[in-house]
């Protein structure tokens, strides 16, 4: 049994809404062998992983799992649990797991849910999955050991390292619980809160508004004790030095004791407290690396204050590193206990560090490691109270003087920082503060620190924790916003990419800067910024971390999503084009069934109040609001479609719902019994007067994601009618002249794409005045090329075939071959050849039409072929071509009529009553 592959899903997916990796798991010898074939392997694997038994599975309740393992299940299932019981073990709190067949014998996917907030490049999944791949194996081999403690340890700290601090924890989950969406970057503590404009940035305690003179004033301690001296804040007597000789003298004209710490250091280190004599003074600064601030050590208690936009948030006492004698135990097993609290970590991975027992702390002491404490006796091993170096912390929020949160704002607005932690020495922080004069101040400030850790506000051995997490959030998201911009996702088979880039185009007016995801790229305010297949989740962070970004459309494919999952976590509006046969026995879907599955996660994620827009037209989108996790009931649903007289949008209407349609000619948005007229379909760019009803039905579907956003009718109107397909939706039904020769290119790749097509080129030229040079890709099933090459020779009298450059795991000419013979089986006297590569494709086409005809051109990519088509001399044929005169073209309606079949329709005599 091995691991052949292993993939994240980083946001919501098919399985659940919470990332998850999948793991391919190939069972090689134990294939087709459950557990009960194998004696004692059901008790054995209990006694290395007890906890199992409380594992639900599909029984749903404790001891299922059990019962499937005494009953005989396949060792992949297997896996999955063990898996998430190792998980468990380590601290990772994760419960969901599934176990699918990937299409071959032996060979299955493990899903299993990550933590929301793991790194999405962690190696943790990984490595879980091969300690229980190694478990199952030795559990069938007859071993009974189990996982070794070794093992889980170095898995637990190798999570505890990749995970996020406590701050950062924090300020994630505070903005979890306003519903900001959070985006970590990889195994840092960087994380992007919001989305476009709105979005913000934090890296544990410090903001993108942090100011970085702030941190540098706050980064060196003489810089900053002299900025508030001279501000009149009371700050210890002190100086720099450069070298021993100059803290040697420093201690001479401060008296002791003092204070010897690093001029630029952090946590604590290297900070020297009680020094009297210049061989102490020497050794410490010699310890310090020798730039250090030598101060005048100030009576009283350690405390910490948590300043916040300009506010005290929280405030603590610190407590150095200590333990407790109980007349018993050794220092060292007293440190033991100490650190056996599972609050305590290596670092700052917890909410307190694990002491230590160093040469410092037996000095401190005056003690040996095995020496015993008296009982109730209390033994330092640290001076400073930092929570770096093991020290606690007792809340005293409640407790602050007015006295001192005044001085404490004034300190963090003279250092310049959005969010300060004030370190103070007073008598107690109850009480007014002493005033200052001349006499030098024996109680103030003795630190600033830029980026502060939370950990002490969160989490005090004594007293009340404070979400100081949330008073940052607050701070970066005022008044209650939730860092979101208007998002629209659009899926479906067909008619996405135009969908998308009509959406977007109509969102885009009043200066808007729309953000979009395309096949061909990712677009901010019109301009690429990526060229690319762009349909998945990478590309729909680019948008949505933009700050440039007010408005994103987001177009999203099938293969992004199961491969990676979604991009977002809730869109404001989803919309689904339509459900056809594509991509079928692919990415382990079988049948539309299963791509409706896919796609029907677009819906899904669609907030509570938000807008679902689908396709009255398509039966496999009709039934997505029937699914149990759509929730179609917590929507605004809104249908569109070309028949005004279907029964379900005629129902719709008749509750007081809103649809767009097709109406006598016009592009209609109707609510209940109230039409109000947008568009004639004759005027709809790119749907040629009529003769292409399914662009009527991508602006019908474009309208109504951008009134879901509350575009105004005659805005949309308007910016519907300056859409110039050629510039605007390059590749989509754009047609171009050479000569008295007409080409016609489109991205269509399957059966009902391809027959749309041609459908629109029958009406414009005629059947028997239509050539193709056609590519279909490598990685559909025979069956569908197939049925795509009945398509093609019912539609056509000459075609010419080629293979795109990239085959996508065909051999070459193999698709152009199978296509070939498919269409002269179904039409024997066609005129069908092959040709290599899209440039001797479309010059063989070309040689085939007359003067007046057309040449379909199916591409794969379209920056070569429109590159060639220029080369040749091809140049757009406008948004009313001219068009060959037939009796379909006479028969076409050029101008709509209003809804009586009376006089024509005046948008403007319509009060708007749409949906926002």
């Amino acid at each position: 049994m091995k691991i052949e592959s292993l993939r994240r899903l980083r946001g919501p997916n098919v399985y659940l809404s919470r990332p998850a990796v999948v793991a391919r798991l190939r069972l090689e010898e134990l294939t087709g062998r459950e557990t009960s074939d194998v004696t004692g392997f059901t008790e054995r694997l209990l006694r290395a992983l007890p906890g199992l038994a409380e594992h639900h599975c599909a029984a749903g309740a404790a001891g299922g799992f059990v019962s499937r393992l005494r009953g005989g299940t396949y060792f992949g299932h297997v896996t999955e649990h063990v898996c998430l019981e190792l998980s468990q073990l380590i601290g990772r709190d994760v419960s969901f797991g599934r176990t699918v067949s990937a299409g071959e014998p032996g060979s299955y996917d493990v899903i299993l849910e990550c933590p929301v907030d793991e790194s999405p490049e962690s190696r943790v999944p990984g490595e879980l999955l091969e300690a229980a791949v190694d478990l199952v194996l030795a559990t069938h081999a007859g071993q009974a050991g189990g996982t070794p403690a070794a093992r889980l340890e170095e898995l637990a700290a190798f999570a505890e390292r990749e995970a996020t601090g406590p701050s950062t924890r924090a300020i994630i989950a505070a903005a979890r619980r306003r519903g900001i969406p959070v985006e970590r970057f990889d195994d840092l503590s960087l994380v992007r809160l919001g989305w476009g404009t709105r979005r913000r940035m934090a890296w544990a305690a410090m903001t993108d508004r942090t100011s970085g003179v702030g941190i540098d004033i706050a980064g060196d301690k003489h810089v900053t004790r002299r900025l508030l001296g001279e501000a009149g804040i009371p700050v210890a007597a002190g100086g720099a030095a450069g070298s021993p000789g100059e803290a040697v003298r420093l201690l001479r004209d401060l008296g002791g004791p003092v204070v010897v710490k690093p001029r630029h250091g952090s946590q604590g280190r290297h900070v020297a407290l009680g020094l009297t004599t210049p061989g102490e003074v020497e050794r410490a600064c010699r310890d310090a690396g020798g730039d250090v601030v030598v101060e005048r050590q100030l009576d009283g208690r350690d405390y910490r204050v948590l300043m916040v936009a300009g506010e005290m948030v929280a405030a603590a006492e610190r407590i150095a590193a200590h333990v407790v004698g109980d007349g018993r135990s050794t220092l060292a097993e007293l440190v033991g206990l100490t650190n056996a609290d599972p609050r305590r970590g290596v670092g700052h991975s917890r909410v307190l560090t694990r002491l230590t027992l160093d040469a410092e702390a037996l000095r401190l002491a005056g003690r040996e490691p095995a020496d015993v404490p008296a009982d109730g006796e209390t033994v330092w091993l640290r001076e400073g109270a930092n929570l770096s170096t093991g020290g606690t912390s007792r809340d005293v929020t409640d407790r602050v003087h007015p006295d001192v949160t005044r001085l404490c704002q004034r300190v963090a607005a003279l250092v310049g920082l959005d969010i300060a932690g004030i370190d103070l020495r007073l008598p107690d922080i109850a009480a007014p503060l002493p005033p200052t004069g001349e006499d030098e101040p024996t109680a103030g400030v003795i630190e600033v620190n830029a980026v502060p850790g939370l950990r002490m506000h969160l989490a005090p051995v004594r007293g009340r924790a404070r979400d100081v997490g949330d008073a940052i959030v607050r701070a970066m998201f005022p008044g209650g916003s939730d860092g979101r911009i208007p998002t629209v996702a659009v899926t479906g088979t067909n008619g996405k990419t135009t969908v998308t880039r009509l959406a977007a185009h109509l969102l885009g007016g009043n200066g808007r800067t729309v953000g979009t995801t395309t096949t061909d790229g990712v677009f901010v305010d019109g301009r690429a910024i990526h060229l690319a297949d762009a349909t998945g989740p990478r590309s729909a962070q680019q948008v949505l971390g933009d700050p440039q970004v007010e408005v994103a459309v987001l177009e999203t494919a099938r293969g992004g999503l199961l491969r990676r999952g979604l991009g977002y976590d809730w869109s404001d509006v989803g919309v689904i084009t339509n459900i056809t046969a594509d991509h079928l026995g692919q990415d382990g879907l079988d049948a539309i069934e299963d791509l409706a599955h896919v796609k029907a996660v677009v819906a899904e994620r669609v907030r509570d109040g938000g807008t679902l827009v689908l396709n009255v037209d398509d039966p496999w989108v009709r039934s997505l609001p029937g699914r149990p996790r759509v929730r179609a009931d917590r929507k605004r649903l809104v249908w569109f479609g070309l028949d005004p007289a279907n029964p379900v949008l005629t129902e719709h209407l008749g509750r007081g719902g809103t649809a767009y349609v097709l109406q006598d000619g016009w592009l209609v948005q109707a609510t209940g019994a109230r039409r109000t007229p947008l568009l004639r379909s004759a005027e709809v760019p790119g749907a040629y007067g009529g003769a292409a009803p399914h662009a009527v039905a991508n602006a019908l579907a474009a309208i109504a994601a951008a009134r879901a956003l509350g575009a105004r009718t005659e805005t949309v109107a308007a910016r519907l009618g300056e859409f110039e397909p050629a510039v605007d939706n390059p590749g989509r039904g754009t047609l171009l002249r050479l000569g008295d020769v007409s080409i016609f290119l489109d991205y269509a790749h399957n059966p009902a794409a391809l027959a749309t097509t041609l459908r629109t080129l029958h009406r414009l030229w005629g059947a028997d005045r239509c050539v193709a040079a056609v590519t279909l890709p490598g990685d559909r099933r025979d069956d569908l090329l197939a049925a795509s090459a009945q398509i093609l020779a019912d539609g056509l009298t000459r075609a010419v075939l080629y293979d795109d450059g990239d085959t996508r795991g065909r051999a070459p000419g193999e698709v152009s071959t199978l296509v070939e013979r498919e269409m002269r089986s179904r039409r024997p006297l066609i005129r069908a050849a092959r040709a290599e590569g899209f440039r001797d494709a479309v010059t063989a086409g070309l040689g085939l039409t007359a003067p007046g005809e057309v040449l379909l051109v199916i591409y794969e990519k379209w920056a070569p072929m429109r590159a060639f088509l220029e080369e040749l001399g091809a140049v757009p044929a406008g948004t009313h071509p001219v068009l060959p005169s037939t009796p379909a073209v006479r028969a076409m309606p050029q101008v709509g009529r209003d809804l009586t079949g009376s006089a024509p329709m005046v948008s403007k005599s319509v009060t708007d009553h749409g949906h926002s």
